[in-house]
This record gives structure tokens, sequence and C-alpha cells, in this order.
């Protein structure tokens, strides 16, 4: 999917951050929950020592005084009533709830005291009468103001009524009838402060652990991607995890490897190569002694195109092999003797544009690389058309032509060794199919790109980008 990060880093980073919120969030889901019925068990508890203070009260009145003391005691929240005959319905229900708060009240009255209790929870949060708080009842109530029930309302416990029935001690009953309001499970914000806190540290540290693991594995990936321009590059540190250190380690041995085996193959063929110039000179001599002139052209001919093939393969060798230490080259001035050699053997050549600095590289690695390029195109397209553009990032040095142009399927294929399109490149008009191979050759070394394209008024044109850095 593109919206996934792509990166190692990015994708750890991601999978931390969703599990920490994901866990935290249930956490303070549970806190939140937990608080709420704690809440509403405290409210049901006050309510019932209230109760057991109001009883003991009226035990210590006469019957004449009770009826007064209730009057002042009952309020919309606790509506209390006296009987001097036991209740002809006893209330019942209220399940764990009238369990729990029976047995509490039981507890605070002592085990001898007759207690009825019914224990009714309310669905809804505006049923009955508005609840503002009572003192001893406890709980926080609803808040006054226009929103304040509609917005708590959303973090309520459930509200439920209670209505309790017990025996004095003179035998007459008194039956109390209240309302416990739902207890608003308000945001506990130093909670929230904690877990903000906690979350934020926890995402620090996977940020800083997870690029801490991760870092050697781009330093890795940097190094790997420099071995195809560069093999003989400074060995990769063998530091990091385990892990790392052991795959840093393999990709430096593969890399002495193949360093090995590149600079054994191109030394046997660079000596080949080499040795075969005084045979083909011996040849060369012994063909001038021909009587025939027609043998002797043929002979010539062909050596010709052998001695050629053996100097471009020097070249193609020696570019592999290069050991020219890099220097600030005046890329104008490059560009200006290269037109000047074409202009001498009658070439033409344009140059647009102009680097706004020197370049830092191999001058005669780079010189030859451009002058096969230039060469190629004034060969196949009459006229070498070179633009220069130059940025902070790169520099980009674009070589048309106005000639046939290669097929888009054969692009690539040019570039390799020995490889040549006996249609605009055949050997009756020069080259041996080494002389692309051997920019790009130079111009990976020097960590830049060679490419080539069709242009849209017709002929060939080879970009070539330099990196600044």
């Amino acid at each position: 999917m593109r919206l996934l990060p792509r990166s190692l880093f990015s994708r750890l980073v991601l999978v931390f951050i969703l599990g920490l919120i994901v866990a935290q969030s249930i956490s303070l889901a549970i806190i939140l929950q937990d608080r709420g019925e704690l809440l509403s068990q405290a409210s049901g508890m006050q309510s019932a020592q209230r109760i057991a203070d109001i009883v003991r009260l009226l035990d210590t009145q006469a019957p004449a005084e009770r009826g007064r003391m209730v009057a002042v005691l009952s309020s919309s929240a606790l509506r209390i009533s006296l009987g001097t005959t036991p209740p002809s319905s006893a209330p019942v229900g209220g399940g764990a709830q009238s369990a729990l708060f029976g047995a509490f009240l039981q507890r605070l009255l002592g085990d001898q005291r007759a207690i009825r209790i019914a224990v009714e929870e309310s669905t809804t949060t505006d049923s009955g009468p508005p609840f503002m708080g009572h003192p001893g009842m406890g709980g926080p109530g609803m808040q006054p103001g226009a929103n304040g029930p509609r917005m708590m309302r959303y973090f309520a416990s459930p509200a439920f009524s209670i209505l309790a029935q017990v025996r004095l001690d003179d035998g007459a009953w008194v039956t109390f009838d209240s309302r416990v309001p739902p207890q608003t499970a308000n945001w506990p914000y130093r909670a929230l402060l904690g877990v903000l806190i906690m979350l934020a540290c926890v995402i620090l540290l996977a940020l800083f652990g997870v690029r801490w693991v991760t870092r050697p594995l781009q330093g890795f990936a940097d190094a790997a991607e420099e071995i195809g321009r560069n093999i003989d590059r400074p060995p990769l540190p063998e530091t990091g995890p385990v892990e790392v250190a052991r795959a840093a380690r393999a990709l430096n041995t593969m890399q002495s490897r193949l360093a090995r085996y590149l600079h054994d193959r191109t030394r046997i063929l660079a000596a080949m190569s080499h040795d075969l110039k005084t045979p083909i000179t011996r040849l060369r001599l012994r063909a001038e002694l021909l009587d025939d002139p027609v043998l002797r052209e043929k002979f010539s001919h062909d050596l010709a195109a052998l001695e050629a093939m053996v100097l471009e393969t020097l070249d193609f060798m020696r570019g592999l092999e290069s050991g020219e230490a890099r220097q600030q080259v005046d890329i104008n001035a490059l560009l200006e003797s290269l037109q000047a050699d074409a202009r001498e053997v009658g070439g033409h050549m344009e140059i647009t544009g102009a680097a706004a600095s020197s370049y830092e590289c191999r001058p005669q690695a780079l010189k030859r690389a451009l002058s096969n390029l230039i060469d190629n195109a004034i060969k196949y397209g009459k006229v070498a058309h070179v633009a220069v553009d130059d940025s902070a990032k790169s520099l980009c040095i674009s070589i048309g032509d106005e000639g046939p142009g290669i097929p888009e399927a054969e692009l690539d294929r040019v570039f390799e060794p020995f490889y040549r399109l006996e249609s605009s490149r055949s050997r009756e008009s020069g080259g041996t199919g080494l002389g692309l191979s051997i920019a790009r050759n130079i111009i990976e070394q020097q960590g830049g790109s060679l490419a080539l394209c069709n242009r849209p008024v017709g002929g060939l044109e080879a970009r070539l980008v330099l990196p600044r850095k």
C-alpha cells in the first residue's frame, strides 16, 4: 500500500506509536470505568451511613418528636415516612446492588435490626427529582449550568433508587425513599497527564532506539550501493549489533574477493592486449613486403582493425584500473579543448551553457569519456550539440547529434562491451563497440550516471549526470 511508509525506521516507529496509543487508550478506559463504579459504590455507602445516622437519631426521640424530626430531615432527595405497623408489602429486587447496600446498612445498625432493602437502577439520568447534593449524602451530583446535565450524561455512572425500611427500637417502622444520583466520572486530569507524559517519553525512547538500531543498516545499504561504483572503496566498519556486524563482515569479504577477481582479470586481459601489439607490428611489416597490392591492402585493413581493437581494449582496461588522483577541473576549459580537437580533424561541435564552478574528478578519465561521446556524435550524427546545466546538486552534460538515432530496445544494450549496431555502427564505419562501455565505466566511477535517449527532433542524446557532493 502507498499509505504505508517504505523505510524500516518509519515502519518500526509507526508500529511502536500505534501500539502504545492503543494500549494507553484501553488502560485509560479501564481506569475511567473502575473509577465510575467506585464513585457509585461510595455514594451508596454514604447514603447508607446517612440512613443509619437518622435511625439512631430517631431512636433517641420520643414518638411525638419523631414526626417533627422527620419533617425537618426529609428532602426532595430523601423522603422519610413513619409507621407504627410493619409494611404490608416488603420491597424486593435490586440484585447484587441491593445485597451490597443492605449488608453495609446492616453492619452499621447491627444484626438485630430488621431491615428491608430494594435497589432499582435507573436507565436515564433525567428521571426523578433533580439532585443538587445534600449534606451527608455525598457525591458531587449535577453541576449547575445550562449544559451541565447534558455534558455530564456521557461520563456518568447509572443512577439508582433505594427503598429502605428499618424497624426502630420501640417497634415502629421508618421508610426511606432515596435516589442516589449518577456519579459523574470527571476526567482524572492528573492521571491523563501522567499517561500523556509516559506516552511521550516512550515515543522518544522508541525513536532513539529504532534510529540506533537502523542506522548501521543505512550505512550497510550505502556501502553496498557504492560497491557497484567503486569496488576499491574503504571496507565497511564492522560495528553495531551482532547481526549487522556479521553482515558487514560478509560484505567486506565479498568486496575483497570481487576486487581481487576483477583486478586479476583486468591485468590478464591488459597483458594479453599489450602482448598482441608486438606480433601485430611484425605482421604489418611483413604485409608491406607482399608483391600483390590487393592482398597487401586486405592484410593491412585487417591488421588495422585488429590493432584498433587491441588499443580500445587497453583503454577499456585502463578505465577499470584507473589509479588517477582526483582534483579540481575547469569543465568549461575541458570542453573548449575538446572542441578545438574536434575542429582540427574537421568535426563540428557546439557548446551551450557553462559550469558555474570547477568539478572534482579524475581529469584524464573524464576527458576520455567525454571524448568518446563527442567522437560518436560527430562520427554518426555529423555534429555534436553539447549543453551544460550546472546546479548545487549535480553537473549535467548532454551531448546530442543529428544522426538516425537508436531503436528504443537497443538503448541500454549498446553499453555492453563489443556490442555494435550493424546498421549504423558497422565495422566499415570504424569502432569496436567499447567506446560507450569505457565512457559509462568512467562516469560511474566518478559517482555519476550515463544514459542514452532519442531526441524529439531526431538524433541521439547522451545525458551525463555528475553529482556535486
